[in-house]
């Protein structure tokens, strides 16, 4: 299963890459995923797949787009 990870902001240097094609051995959720890229399981971030916001329980398809930011605020 192939899916593309985008990484923002701080995440790039926690996980080394800004946007990278990875090749999965089987099924993955997005909290998985998270875990996999190197992002610290205890930093707030948010999900989308497909430009529509997830669950860390939610499973990801092959070809999926993935971007994963942290949280953010600003006015």
């Amino acid at each position: 299963m192939k899916v593309t990870v985008k990484l923002i902001g701080p995440l790039i240097y926690e996980g080394g890459f800004s946007e990278r094609t990875l090749e999965l051995p089987g099924p993955v959720t997005a909290g998985e995923l998270s875990v996999l890229v190197k992002i610290d399981k205890k930093r707030p971030t948010i999900i989308t797949r497909n430009g529509r916001a997830v669950v860390a329980g939610d499973q990801l398809a092959d070809g999926d787009r993935v971007v994963i930011s942290h949280i953010y605020s600003g006015g």
